[in-house]
């Protein structure tokens, strides 16, 4: 050897004894060599020296990985190796890293992900939330998407892919091979392996999934009104890494939507509408969590008992000839601690978080919306299974984040909206919930304070004076909070529970103290308007008990060696003799015990104490809601919610019309599904309508309220309301069921029948000769241009336009038989005549 090359030897080891390896410097985190999980290394314990990291690109024998191709174009494999680049070239001292589910790493503005063999070809639930927004796009804490993703490695590329379970089959089974080729996950992204770590960890630059639209994570339809994300207004903000889930914030910037091309009458050229705004800027928060290694035991769904669910087609069982659609109820994973014990505390009780955002005076209400639902859970054998719980300091826990996959939390939504809602993420494998957020809308306040009082003011002292005293609106927001919350438990609306209470219940002080105003808190029951004053009975609906029912049937856990399918038919047989445990879902149209709103089981006598109540409120409505010095704004606003509560009350009553009542039991259980509602109760109905919903209440229309509000239009507003009730009683499939009804049964109640009494009873003045008051005239007006629009588009297979034809027809003999005395009322008659006449004019 020449003395110039050992030189140049001596000098290259030299410079490899200095250079860095495996160690990250700006972290102070060593690697691990056996493949384990890293961690952070105490500061105070001596540095041990990591394993030298490959310089070159690492290479697997071909013939081990059937993705690779053993002839692949040898061009394409040496592009791929002058990519890669050495480790601390890539991740450098600057980087921010932190170590978890996998390692993170913030280079400046780019974003890299490195896997670990134990990350790669894992299953993982990315949600997305609108963390923080411009005004007028969204609110903070609204949710964006959740699907499951896996992230693997195909030579020097990783795949993230997006992994679906609408269709499966036993692993053991023969169509397997089958299903899986017919179910291949799309890839979302491709990414070039910018550096390998150690054990062969790919590390590549995911900035882009990040700060550019993917359709999969788009957050625009979310935010509305806006257009692609912009990446050169859009960066990381954050990443942070935890053992079981990675947690990443991006400030995103969208340009304005385009805007909708304006009309262009005549032909007339217009110019091309220019955006108004920048767009807006929104702070996403990106969360995948690792599903757990051990998948929860799932539940079948049982459309006798409400739980929302997750569903696929099932391929391993043929028995009935037919691929199986199978649907899990979606519940949180509940393991007793004590097996056997009657009652025993969960292994891990499901905590809800009272946001840092909830106003300070409502957080008690909040956790205690929370903690009804104790014993719910009870019932189904855990103690303390749920529980409600303020969020840490930030000095004591900084890494607490409700953004953060793992906190599941009450979130209040500084918005005008009078709403809130309660989703949950769920285990597509297993129905497991995995996370929960109930979103309170700011002025969810004043929808349950204006329904309160025009509901419940009439029994309740308290709710007489506007502003109702703030710890009655902490008992309401405390209803809505553990309606909300049920939703987050797995519950769904229950619509049927209210109508299994009869009206004296709802009037009894110990009945509705011990039971509830209704057997369930997620029923649209709202506010007992049916109890009169004096009555003491309670007047906000709370857990109940077909609550309890649910909660058993569907959290109740069983031994190992119990049949579980037998048990749970065992619960469900409770329902066969006790109605107030049954379930109904969204609102059934022709179920009039199914109805939202509603309470009891006479909707009728339920509604006339309700219109007593109604009267009542009317007449303090104005010292209610005015006071020295301030405008009638809120006189306005409740005057219009008293108006739709009446509304409201008089839907139900038509419901009872033509309707039906559904049981919802199975086959053995009943002798069948349906029956018609009772015909005398449906004559009822109308002649209750005719007398109420047709004759407007005086104390509705008293100038006291109407010349505070408006000079004009009252009449109108009356009109609306009316004209929703005749229009939702004339309709083609009402009438329809009233014939099918009709034929089975002599004594039903026949549509000729229904047609007669309203013409009495709307005409009743025509009859008698006598003049009608403005607002019979534009009651009879609305009825006469309602039934000719039924002629002028006929339903089909519907008696509706014959009906029609003939009430219009015998309308005109009547107008021309009683010619009454009062001009006003000689014009009206005979502009009702003509209207009849353009109507079968048209028709014909």
């Amino acid at each position: 050897m020449s003395v110039r090359a050992l030189f140049a030897r001596l000098a290259l080891l030299a410079l490899l004894a200095y250079l860095p390896v495996g160690l990250h410097a700006a972290t102070g985190v060593t690697l691990t060599d056996d493949g384990s999980s890293p961690s952070f290394q105490d500061p105070d314990k001596p540095k041990e020296e990591p394993k030298k990291e490959p310089k070159e690109d690492p290479k697997e024998d071909p013939k081990e990985d059937p993705k690779k191709d053993p002839e692949g174009d040898k061009k394409d494999k040496k592009d791929s190796k002058s990519k890669i680049k050495p480790y601390d070239e890539v991740i450098t001292e600057e980087a921010k890293s932190e170590v978890g589910l996998f390692r993170v790493h913030l280079v400046d503005d780019k974003l890299y992900f490195e896997f670990p063999p134990s990350a790669l070809d894992t299953e993982m639930l990315w949600v997305t939330q609108v963390s923080e927004t411009t005004a007028g796009n969204s609110y903070a804490g609204m949710p964006v998407q959740d699907r499951v993703v896996r992230w693997e490695q195909r030579g020097d590329r990783v795949l993230l892919r997006d992994v679906r379970y609408t269709i499966r089959a036993d692993p053991d089974g023969s169509i397997r091979d089958v299903v899986d080729k017919t179910n291949l996950a799309p890839i979302i992204m491709a990414f070039d392996v910018a550096a390998y770590g150690v054990d062969k960890a790919p590390v590549i630059d995911v900035t882009q999934v990040f700060v550019k639209d993917v359709p999969e994570f788009t957050a625009r339809n979310t935010l509305g009104g806006v257009s692609a994300m912009d990446s050169k207004r859009s960066f990381i903000e954050s990443v942070r890494a935890f053992p079981t889930n990675v947690e990443t914030s991006v400030l995103a910037s969208y340009g304005p939507a385009k805007p909708l091309p304006r009309p262009n009458p005549g032909g007339i050229p217009r110019r091309t509408p220019v955006p108004t705004s920048s767009g807006l800027t929104a702070v996403l928060h990106h969360s995948m969590v690792l599903l757990p290694e051990n998948p929860m035991k799932p539940r079948r769904f049982d459309e006798r008992v409400g739980f929302f669910s997750i569903g696929f087609i099932d391929f391993s069982d043929d028995s009935n000839h037919e691929a199986e659609r199978v649907r899990y109820i979606t519940r949180w994973r509940l393991e007793k601690k004590k097996p056997k014990a009657k009652m025993s505390e969960p292994v891990k009780p499901i905590v809800f978080y009272v946001g840092r955002g909830v106003p300070d005076d409502l957080k008690p209400y909040v956790k205690q919306g929370i903690d009804d639902w104790i014993p719910a859970f009870e019932a189904a054998g855990f103690k303390n299974a749920i529980r409600g719980e303020y969020p840490p300091d930030p000095s004591v826990d900084p890494d607490w984040d409700p953004e953060d996959a793992r906190v599941s939390s009450i979130r209040w939504l500084p918005a005008a909206i009078k709403n809130a809602f309660g989703p949950h993420v769920s285990d597509p494998r297993t129905g497991e919930i995995l996370e929960a957020d109930v979103r309170m809308f700011h002025n969810v306040m004043t929808l349950t304070r204006d329904w309160y009082f025009v509901q419940a003011a009439a029994s309740d002292e308290r709710a007489r004076k506007f502003p109702l005293p703030d710890d009655l609106i902490g008992e309401l927001v405390r209803f809505v909070v553990a309606h909300e919350v049920g939703h987050s438990l797995g519950f769904p609306h229950n619509m049927k529970a209210s109508s299994s209470y009869t009206v004296a219940q709802l009037r009894d002080p110990e009945w509705t103290r011990e039971n509830g105003t209704a057997p369930s808190i997620m029923d649209y029951a709202r506010f007992n308007y049916v109890a009169q004053p004096g009555d003491g009975a309670a007047l906000v609906p709370g857990v109940g008990p077909y609550d309890l029912f649910a909660a058993n049937w569907g959290y109740r856990e069983f031994a190992a060696d119990a049949d579980e399918k037998a048990e749970l038919e065992a619960i469900v047989a409770q329902q066969i003799d006790n109605p107030m445990l049954r379930f109904g879902g969204p609102n059934a149209f022709e179920d009039s015990t199914q109805q939202t709103e509603d309470l009891g089981d006479d909707a009728v006598e339920a509604t006339r104490l309700g219109l007593l109540n109604l009267e009542r409120i009317a007449d303090f409505l104005v010292n209610a809601t005015c006071s020295q010095g301030e405008n009638y704004d809120l006189l306005g606003d409740v005057y219009r919610e008293l108006t739709s509560q009446w509304s409201r009350e008089m839907g139900h009553v038509v419901s009872v019309v033509g309707g039906v009542r559904k049981d919802n039991l199975f086959y053995g259980d009943a002798d069948r599904r349906f029956a018609a509602n009772d015909p005398d109760y449906q004559r009822e109905a109308v002649r209750f309508l005719v007398s109420n919903a047709f004759n407007v209440p005086d104390s509705f229309v008293e100038d006291d309220i109407v010349l505070r509000l408006t000079g004009s239009g009252v009449a109108q507003q009356i009109l609306s309301g009316q004209k929703r009730v005749l229009r939702a009683l004339v309709t083609a499939s009402r009438i329809n069921r009233m014939s099918e009804h009709h034929g089975r049964q002599e004594s039903g109640y026949a549509p000729t029948e229904m047609m007669v009494d309203l013409r009495k009873g709307l005409f009743a003045e025509v009859s008698a000769g006598e003049p009608a008051t403005i607002y019979r005239r534009n009651l009879q007006r609305a009825y006469v241009e309602h039934l000719g629009a039924t002629l002028t588009k006929p339903a089909e297979s519907s008696d509706l336009p014959a009906l029609a034809r003939f009430e219009l027809t015998t309308l005109a003999t009547m107008l021309e038989e009683n010619a009454p005395n009062d001009a006003t009322d000689r014009a009206h008659r005979l502009d009702l005549a003509a209207r009849i006449e353009a109507a079968l004019d048209d028709d014909d």
